[in-house]
Order: structure tokens, then sequence, then C-alpha cells
């Protein structure tokens, strides 16, 4: 499955996301490599709240991080 990326998936910072699913794109992607600086599994917690979030949001994308 490749990732579908969109106009929103090219964000200059986390807070230029409005969705969770957006900053995982992006991340995903290597659009965004810092957007997990404290390298816990979840980018931008800003708008990814929980791990499980971001696992689901990589499996529905085919991410495999």
């Amino acid at each position: 499955m490749t990732l579908a990326l969109g106009a929103e998936a090219h964000a200059a910072t986390c807070k230029s996301y409005r969705s969770c699913r957006e900053a995982v794109i992006a991340w995903c992607a290597g659009r965004h490599p810092r957007a997990d600086g404290d390298n816990d599994g979840i980018p931008c917690e800003n708008v990814c709240r929980s791990r499980a979030d971001v696992v689901a949001i990589m499996a529905e994308i085919g991410c495999s991080r």
C-alpha cells in the first residue's frame, strides 16, 4: 500500500498539522523526520494523543516505521 500524501502533509512544524493523520503521513513519508523529538513513537503530540492512535493510522496507510 502506498502513502496517500496531500498538500496537508507538507507542514513545516507540528503546529501546522490539523490532525494526527496529517502528522503521521508526513512523519512516515520522511517529510518531518523530527516530529517525534522524544522518540516515544508519537509524532506531533499536540495533535497525536496516544501511541495507539498513531499505530492505527500507520496500519491504515501502510507505514512500518
